[in-house]
């Protein structure tokens, strides 16, 4: 069994997926899938009275709540992860009817779970243009003299949703004029400066940036000052 000492998270009725190889105290089947723990002793599901139920593992959000929902008893599904030393939920038991009953609901909606989810996909896309193209126009703004194309390429590259780059970032949604700055200067580091090349050669990062920090800080005043083309 896996180790006590860190107590599950979880409240309500919980069953083990055991670590080891572990039998019924009780009747002395084994070696168990699945167990519940009475007074510090394994038991099999049908010796705690839970062997009716069947298991669904998690994954599907809708498909576990409305399981447990309609099912008159249920049980958490935890199993013990060493590396981390805690216990995950692997899912859940529920009555087999109440399954069946969830699988229906959620093969009803499904069509229109499917269109909100296409609705939110459309929605977000049009965010990301409209944030897109401000960006393009703050890098326009503070720096005139950057093409318009690399203008655009740069902010599509800096605010791609999920990249953690830094226009994705408080400040970049902000879009405040250190973080478009920041974004414009790692373009021009990476595109007009030997930056890469001296990385693939082995050169440390920081001895890299040094070396090619005065060609960015030259192409940076360069597009500040210069008009727009």
């Amino acid at each position: 069994m896996a180790p006590t000492s860190i107590p599950p998270p979880w409240s309500g009725l919980l069953v083990f997926q055991p670590v080891k190889r572990r039998h019924c105290a009780r009747c002395g089947r084994g070696p168990l899938p699945l167990l519940v723990l009475e007074e510090g002793a394994p038991r099999c599901l049908d010796c705690a009275d839970l062997g009716h139920l069947v298991f669904l593992p998690r994954g599907d959000t809708a498909l576990t709540r409305r399981s447990r929902e309609a099912s008159t008893l249920s049980a958490v599904v935890v199993r013990f992860n060493r590396r981390q030393s805690r216990y995950e939920r692997q899912g859940v038991l529920v009555e087999e009817a109440a399954l069946a009953l969830a699988e229906e609901h959620c093969l009803a909606d499904a069509e229109a779970r499917r269109r909100r989810r296409a609705r939110d996909a459309r929605r977000r896309a049009a965010e990301d243009v409209r944030f897109t193209e401000a960006f393009a126009r703050e890098i326009r703004r503070l720096f005139p003299g950057c093409p318009a194309a690399q203008a655009q390429e740069i902010a599509a590259h800096a605010s791609l949703r999920g990249s953690g780059r830094v226009g994705r970032s408080a400040a970049g949604r902000a879009l405040s004029p250190e973080a478009v700055a920041a974004a414009v200067r790692a373009a021009i580091r990476h595109t007009q400066t030997p930056y890469d090349q001296l990385l693939m050669n082995g050169v440390p990062r920081l001895e890299a940036r040094r070396r090619i920090a005065n060609d960015v800080e030259s192409v940076l005043r360069d597009w500040q000052l210069r008009e727009a083309a």
